[in-house]
């Protein structure tokens, strides 16, 4: 069923990375706890969003008929095809992501020191 397909593309969706604990060192306690929950909250935030967005691009796309309780052969190909996709395009995205922020804090770093040596 349509339920039972959102439950089994929400769990893998949650798992998501949190950050290190470690990453706020210079914070004192209270503070370091009050980031971690935004963090969290940040995270469940953004993956449920990608969540709902893969539950409307791929059920819009695939699902052509409500004559039946549950999706045909074909249906339940396309959205598994569309799951697949949406989920290896978001994942690219990521790294991409990931890849462009250390390159950026990496020219940030290297303007700092430029600057200091001046």
């Amino acid at each position: 069923s349509f339920a039972a397909w959102r439950r089994r593309l929400l769990k893998p969706l949650l798992k998501h990375k949190i950050m290190d604990p470690n990453a706020f060192a210079g914070l004192n306690e209270q503070d370091s706890k009050e980031m971690m929950k935004m963090i969290e909250d940040m995270q469940m935030r953004d993956s449920l969003k990608m969540y709902n967005r893969l539950v409307e691009r791929c059920f819009n796309t695939c699902v052509d008929s409500f004559r039946r309780k549950n999706l045909d052969s074909g249906e339940e190909r396309c959205v598994t095809k569309c799951t697949e996709k949406f989920l290896k395009h978001s994942a690219r995205v990521s790294v991409r992501f990931a890849e462009l922020s250390a390159a950026s804090g990496e020219a940030a770093m290297a303007q700092m020191a430029a600057a200091q040596k001046q």
